[in-house]
């Protein structure tokens, strides 16, 4: 009886292959599923990109917690003051802030809204459904967007004269109740994240138009419209030029309210900071409360596909 060795020689005329030790996977070639490890240069960079981002704001609160003259000093105050609130206060019953902030509210939230709901309509348009002359709309659409808004100030300032919105928030409202960019937005969202076979199972089943859109488009673009509604939303907050015209002092946005702070002829810098930081804090409370969606929704249009 023969016993046979464990180890085989190698055959003839083959080299010989030794066996390689297992090597540590690298952290800048993970697996399936992995993630990237940053380094100590990363953590620096993305801590004075942070530093830098919060500078502006530190400095509004800075600014707003002192007196004017310690503000315009040759040596500029580095930390918080004692006169906030009175500052505040001051910003507040000046501009009449109230009526302002609760009409920025009224203003970016139809705004908003508006814009999701039409621009996501025209997107899933564009982008799955087929009628003459598609692409041609398209262009126009895109082509809008290398107009300068200010051409068409003159006539839109007539055009809500003529209805009787002068001076009111409609005049405000409905001229940007959908976007060029979010039609575009939207729609090269929609062409990459809709499957047509979604869209063909539920025709299958019996669905309209209308039952597609509610339950198989809205749900696909989510992502897209949290990204969306958060750009829309800053935008028509910070929105200065358009609201300036056609609003009157009586019934303004925030913007207008607080341009009123500096229009003196000797503003108060700490009190028009005071205003400035007032208008931050709604964004603030925004991004807080709805951070983990906005993350979420623009990580969901990185990885999609």
């Amino acid at each position: 009886m023969t016993m046979t060795s464990p180890t085989q020689a190698p055959e003839p005329g083959l080299p010989s292959t030794p066996h390689r030790a297992a090597r540590r996977p690298s952290r800048f070639r993970p697996g399936a599923g992995g993630q990237l490890k940053g380094g100590p240069f990363a953590y620096i960079a993305l801590a004075v990109v942070g530093i830098g981002s919060l500078l502006p704001l530190y400095w509004t609160l800075v600014a707003a917690s002192h007196t004017q003259d310690e503000v315009l000093a040759t040596t500029p105050p580095f930390l918080p003051g004692g006169r906030l609130l009175h500052n505040l206060d001051a910003a507040w019953s000046q501009a009449h802030l109230g009526k302002a902030i609760v009409n920025s509210v009224v203003v970016s939230g139809c705004i908003t809204a508006a814009t999701l709901f039409f621009c996501t309509l025209a997107g899933y348009a564009f982008a799955k459904m087929r009628f003459t002359g598609r692409g041609a709309l398209m262009t126009g659409v895109v082509a809008t967007l290398t107009i300068p808004p200010q051409l068409s100030v003159v006539p839109l300032f007539m055009m809500m004269s003529d209805i009787g919105w002068g001076g009111k928030l409609e005049s405000v409202i409905f001229p940007t109740l959908v976007s060029a960019f979010g039609v575009f937005f939207m729609r090269q969202y929609l062409t990459e994240a809709l499957p047509y076979e979604l869209i063909e199972a539920a025709k299958i089943d019996g669905a309209n138009n209308f039952r597609i859109v509610r339950s198989v488009v809205l749900p696909v673009a989510r992502p897209a419209m949290t990204v969306l509604g958060m750009l829309t939303f800053v935008q028509a907050w910070n929105d200065f030029f358009w609201p300036y015209l056609a609003l009157n002092q009586q019934n303004p946005t925030l913007q207008v309210a607080l341009g009123q702070l500096s229009a003196s002829y000797t503003p108060d810098q700490s009190i028009v900071m005071a205003g400035a930081l007032i208008s931050t804090l709604p964004l603030l409370v925004v991004f807080v409360v709805f951070g983990k969606q906005i993350v979420g929704g623009i990580m969901s249009g990185a990885v999609k596909g």
